[in-house]
Parts: structure tokens; sequence; C-alpha cells
């Protein structure tokens, strides 16, 4: 099956290629976390430079016991023996669904990758809608529905994955949506793996982060990285907590074996810094919360912007992501641009404007779906001192580039909507 540049680094390569040439952008397309590598990281970095031997497939003591101590922290009590890690969340998600084996349902919308993998998997991918304003949760009555119809159908179905906090909506899926959904996986006999990657990210005033562990802890496997949180997406490390069950124990035994043959073991000096970060020493704790605040105040500027253009937005609870509904825009679009897609507004948006952003059909929605994922992270500023900036100021959308963006943004969207 040939498999494609997933869409997210695809527009990231064109958005890039467009900056080169020297035409103007807005860089909205990109899961990237937009923030400089706090010092403390780079030094714990450099300090297990001479780390260069091969070590457990899992991960070191060091690490497993920092990242135990990280969900002890949150009220999931951990042994160290539960986790695995791997180069980022996403080869451990593969690899936990090759583990699995069979189909998986995935929300619908959902991040790109979990459909992908499962088709690389050869599995089919079972779409199932999020109730309003819980993105990131299937339906629990649909899920239900989705399954049976499909087993039914002769279909192996053994697993679902949830994101919380959501992408791409940036919505945090309610104590009651998430009962309601491992209550459907017990019953179905599901395995529930819970991509928690933004959990450190939900903004100040949402309701509390609930994981499919307070409800499913026999049946839930988490996941997490220090990509988001911290922004260090390109030393790729990533943790996986396994349930304390028969279920666990069987599923770190296929885990080791697929990570001993794809990746051996993660990087040692990463392993390392990992091990710090997950610790969450005073700096960390303080950088993951001026993260958490500018992310919040640039996606609720974002989202203000998109709202006076007559898109509908549910507002974000949590990371760096908006998902406009651009109906209101369909006649004008048809009878000005012959526009009546999701991704031919995308296109139109990248080509006319240099705004870059994803549309819906890529995160598992119909075509005609004018809605879009708008990532807002990578407005912080072009260089260093301009982000670091903006996450030490009180009113970071006032920032000369951070303003001029905003405004910039305003002007396409009006030009557009007429």
């Amino acid at each position: 099956m040939p498999v494609t540049v997933s869409a997210t680094l695809a527009a990231n390569e064109e958005i890039a290629e467009r900056r080169r040439a020297g035409a103007p952008v807005l860089p909205m397309a990109f899961g990237e976390a937009g923030l400089p590598v706090l010092p403390e990281l780079r030094e714990a970095l450099a300090a297990g430079g001479d780390r260069n031997a091969y070590g457990p497939v899992a991960g070191g003591p060091d690490l497993r016991a920092a990242a135990a101590g990280y969900w002890e922290r949150r009220g999931l009590p951990t042994d160290p023996g539960q986790v695995v890690s791997g180069p980022g969340s996403k080869p451990l998600l593969f690899a936990l669904l090759l583990a699995l084996g069979g189909d998986v349902v995935v929300p619908r919308p959902s991040w790109v990758s979990y459909a992908a993998q499962a088709r690389m998997l050869g599995g089919r991918p079972i779409g199932v809608p999020t109730p309003p304003g819980q993105g990131g949760v299937p339906e629990p009555e649909l899920l239900t529905r989705a399954v049976v119809e499909a087993r039914r159908a002769g279909r192996t179905v053994r697993s679902v994955i949830v994101t919380l906090p959501d992408n791409p909506t940036g919505t945090l899926a309610s104590r009651g949506a998430v009962r309601r959904l491992c209550g459907a996986a017990r019953d179905l006999d599901l395995v529930v793996i819970s991509d928690e990657i933004y959990r450190d990210l939900v903004y100040e005033g949402q309701p509390p982060f609930v994981s499919p562990t307070a409800f499913a802890p026999e049946r839930t496997v988490v996941t997490t990285a220090l990509s988001k949180n911290l922004a260090l997406g390109g030393w790729r490390l990533g943790v996986a907590r396994l349930p304390d069950s028969e279920l666990g124990e069987a599923l770190r035994a296929e885990l080791l074996g697929i990570g001993s043959e794809i990746w051996s073991s993660a990087s040692g000096p990463v392993q390392q810094a990992a091990a710090y970060a997950f610790a969450e020493p005073p700096e960390v704790v303080a950088r993951v919360a001026a993260s958490r605040r500018l992310h919040a105040r640039v996606a609720a500027a974002v989202t203000d912007r998109f709202v006076g253009s007559g898109a509908i937005v549910v507002p974000p609870q949590a990371a760096f992501y908006l998902y406009p509904d651009l109906e209101a825009w369909r006649a004008r679009l048809g009878a000005d641009h012959g526009i009546d897609t999701g991704a031919g507004l995308s296109r139109h948006l990248l080509r006319a404007y240099g705004l870059g952003v994803l549309p819906a059909v890529e995160f598992g929605e119909g075509e005609r779906a004018l809605r879009l994922r708008v990532a807002t992270s990578l407005l912080y500023g072009e260089t260093a001192e301009q982000r670091e900036e903006a996450l030490a100021a009180d009113d970071p959308v006032a920032l000369p580039w951070i303003a001029g963006s905003l405004d910039r943004l305003s002007e396409v969207l009006a030009d557009v909507a007429g």
C-alpha cells in the first residue's frame, strides 16, 4: 500500500518552501509547540552525551522511575515496570496497534496518524463521531453500534483510541463522556489507548482533566511525550503506561519484542534529559505553566478573529489548536472561487494568501466539510529571543510580531469571507 507523507509534515514543508522563496506566510498548519528549549534541559541532554551504549528496550531505570513519578503526582499510581519508552509517542502508538491487532476505533475527527497507522498495519479504522464539544472521545452509543456491526461482518475490533485533550479541536472531553466511553469499552472488551500528550496544557479555569484510567484502569494504556508541553518534538522521546493487569503484562512483552526489532532503545542522551524533565523540578514546572498561559492567550485571540469572520468555533480549552466551521462561507466560496470542499479551501488559503491550515478531511471527516484545523503556536516569533519574550509577556498578543500576524489573519479572513 502506498504511504504518503503525513499531512501535517507535508504542509509544514510547503510552508517552509514558500518562506525560502520570500513569499509571506502565516504558518498555522503544523502542530509544533513553537517554543525554545529550556536551558536546563539542554544541559541535561549534553550531560548525557557519553551514553552511547544500547540500553534496555523499555528504557533505562532512571527514565522509567521518573515517568512513573510523573503519573503518580497526577493521581495514577505507577510502577516503573509498567512504563515502556520509545523514540516518540507515535512509534509507541504504532507498536501498540501492531501488538493488539485487529481494527481500531478512532474519533472523528482525530489526529491524522491514527487512521494512517491502522491502514499501514492492514486494518480498517472505524471512525466514530465525537459528541459536540467533546473532541477526542467517540460517542459511546455510536461506538457500540459500529463495533457490533463490524463484528457481525466478520471483522475483529480490539481497541479504541481517545485523545485527551483533543487534536484537532483543542477541546477536553467531560468526565461524563469519558466515563460513558469506558463503560462501552468494557462491555465490548476493547482496549482503550489514551493519548494524553496535551494533558499538561489544559488552560486555567477549565474543568479538571479526567483520564480513562479513572474508570477502566485494567484496560487503559496511556501514552505521552515531551514534544508538546516542553516543545521537544525533535528529541523524539515518548512513554507508555501499561495497565497493572494481565493485559498489561501481555502488552509489555509484545511491545518489548516489537521495540527490539524496530528501535532497539530510545536515544541514551535524550533518555537522560527526559528523566530530568519527567521528575519536574521547579524550572520545568514553571516553563510548562508559562507555555500553557501563552498557548491559551494566543489561541483565544485567533478564535476571536475566526468568530469575527462568521465562523463557528467551539472555544479551545487546551493545547494550541482550534477547529473553525466555515460553512457560512460556502455560497461565497462557490460563487467566487468554485470551492466546495475543505481541501479546496485550504489550498486556496495557502496559494492566494500564504495561510497554512489543514482541512477536516485529513482528520477523517467528509470532503465537503468546510472545517479547518488551525494551529496557533508558530505565531510566537521567528527567533528564540522573540519566543522567549512571548513566554514572559503579560500580554503576548500585543507584541508586534504576534499582533501583526493576527492582523494579517483578519485581513485574509475578511477578504475570503467577503
